[in-house]
């Protein structure tokens, strides 16, 4: 069995189920910095180009997540887990789809274990 480097929390999973519900097929990207912050972020395809110079991490709930090519290098060591809290405001400092529901969704990571980098299922 092949280590994911991306995967999802159950609370994740139910908020990503209801934003497919609402908005159709899905895309997460999680920017470099700057002008979009380095939350994962959640589009519409219908709204959303992903940027040619990022790599695909894996898919979460069939949505695939995209990740910016300088962040990868950071992360590529580590499994993300996307999660989600609470916002405090419905109307949060973010573009990303699950603020409208009242979330935001977080990436929680950790270095993967020799086994598991070993076993990567895209190295």
């Amino acid at each position: 069995m092949f280590t994911k480097r991306v995967s999802v929390s159950i609370e994740a999973s139910k908020v990503i189920e209801e934003l497919k519900k609402e908005n159709g097929k899905l895309v997460f990207n999680q920017s470099g910095g700057c002008c979009d912050g380095t939350a994962p972020m959640c589009y519409s395809v219908k709204d959303f180009h992903v940027p040619s110079r990022n790599v695909k991490l894996g898919e979460i709930c069939d949505v695939e997540f995209f990740i910016d090519k300088d962040q990868f290098e950071y992360f590529k060591h580590s499994h993300i887990l996307i999660d989600v809290k609470k916002e405090s405001s419905a109307f949060g400092n973010s573009f990303s789809l699950e603020i409208d529901l009242g979330y935001q969704f977080i990436t929680v990571s950790r270095i993967f274990s020799d086994e598991e980098y070993a076993n990567l299922e895209n190295k």
